[in-house]
């Protein structure tokens, strides 16, 4: 299903068109969807736990280059599930929660960068947890998977990509950023209601 705003989501399609030779040779070297799910996962934390205890402004360079590899490890655990058999349960459970975790392990480092702080990004790490469980839920009713914008985890990739990479480049965000954590959390509430309403429009009777 198509996202009804326009999100980075989108583009998926063509992404994956891009990665498909490497995902072809990956398989036939017996990579698995899961390895690369968890790959993704352990590198996320690792770079989320060191930006958190070392918030060198120049350090958050390695953001933005993360969060592009990680939407390319995401596409090829997808498409290896999918188009070479490697699809399960436990893929399935790993899809789900690996991303919950290493969003909240990338965006954590911000809680310690000026104008952001604890409520902000917590209340961003939160709400995208929702987002994410409010999308998975879609099949317990009978849907499809939601993945209604704004601020869906290819988006928030984005804007926390492009912080990263202005505050290395500058070595400090200006004040006016302030707003920014309150209004992706506005946003992602706000994909919340679309993809329960959407989920439950086009939910299977029983």
């Amino acid at each position: 299903m198509q996202p009804a705003m326009l999100s980075i989501y989108q583009l998926k399609p063509r992404f994956q068109a891009l990665l498909r030779p490497l995902v072809g040779r990956l398989a036939a070297a017996g990579v698995t969807a899961n390895g690369v799910t968890l790959a993704a996962m352990a590198v996320s934390i690792a770079l989320g736990a060191g930006l958190f205890l070392w918030p060198e402004p120049l350090a958050f360079l390695l953001l933005p280059l993360w969060m592009f590899l990680r939407m390319a490890f995401n596409a090829v655990d997808g498409m290896l599930a999918r188009e070479f058999g490697q699809q399960s349960a436990l893929g399935a459970y790993l899809n789900e929660l690996s991303d919950v975790v290493s969003d909240a392990a990338l965006y954590l480092p911000f809680v310690a960068i000026a104008p952001f702080g604890w409520g902000s990004v917590g209340a961003v790490i939160f709400l995208s947890a929702v987002s994410e469980m409010a999308g998975a839920l879609g099949p317990m009713v009978g849907s499809p998977r939601q993945y209604d914008g704004p601020m869906g985890k290819s988006d928030r990739a984005f804007v926390f990509g492009a912080l990263g990479l202005w505050l290395g480049l500058a070595g400090s965000l200006p004040g006016w950023a302030l707003w920014l954590m309150p209004a992706v959390a506005v946003a992602i509430a706000i994909n919340v209601f679309k993809r329960v309403r959407n989920g439950t429009r086009q939910a299977r009777p029983r």
